[in-house]
């Protein structure tokens, strides 16, 4: 079967993520980290909270080195990108709006919108063979202006969904989701 990526990305007209101003100088490949900094990043057989790990640990790395704070894991947004992961998988429909459902809803179900103010982004992501692992879907998001806007981000908050299964046609997908997020007054 071909290897397959394909990324989407979406961010709520609340606040579009804007790339900071010290990242804009820097190039793409400084910002990816090295497998000695992240482990698990390259590795398909290694467990699915692993790799979650390592794209967490990558995301962050990239936000570093732009001279950006770190973003706070939070289990809601991490249930609600396992969730919209699932979701595209389950309806078999890569896009926002998998299910028919508005790329906030997951985020909204799991509490997280509940706040009177929020800004949220989503990456979408998948792969089969070498192209899903943590190391190609990042670095393609790093090389998509549009990804990468959210990765650099004015966001404090992110979760990360890996789930594995059949897209497409395509056995064995590895489909990645990336939730972001600020309450306002947090950037």
């Amino acid at each position: 079967m071909a290897r397959r990526l394909i990324l989407a990305l979406a961010t709520i007209a609340v606040a579009a993520a804007a790339l900071a101003g010290p990242a804009a100088g820097r190039g793409v490949e400084a910002m990816v980290a090295p497998t000695s900094a992240c482990p698990g990043q390259t590795g398909l057989a290694e467990s699915v909270a692993v790799q979650q790990r390592a794209m967490r640990c990558m995301t962050n790395y990239a936000r570093e080195q732009a001279g950006l704070h770190r973003l706070a894991d939070i289990r809601s947004l991490d249930r609600s990108a396992a969730d919209k992961s699932r979701d595209i998988l389950r309806c078999d429909d890569f896009s926002h709006n998998a299910c028919g459902r508005p790329f906030t809803y997951w985020m909204g179900r799991v509490g997280y919108l509940s706040a009177p103010c929020w800004r949220a982004g989503e990456n979408i992501g998948w792969g089969t063979g070498a192209l899903a692992g943590v190391r190609s879907i990042f670095i393609a998001w790093m090389h998509s202006p549009e990804h990468r806007a959210n990765i650099l981000g004015r966001y404090s908050q992110f979760g990360v969904g890996l789930e594995v299964g059949r897209l497409q046609g395509a056995e064995g997908a590895h489909v990645w989701t990336q939730a972001f997020g600020s309450h306002c007054g947090r950037t």
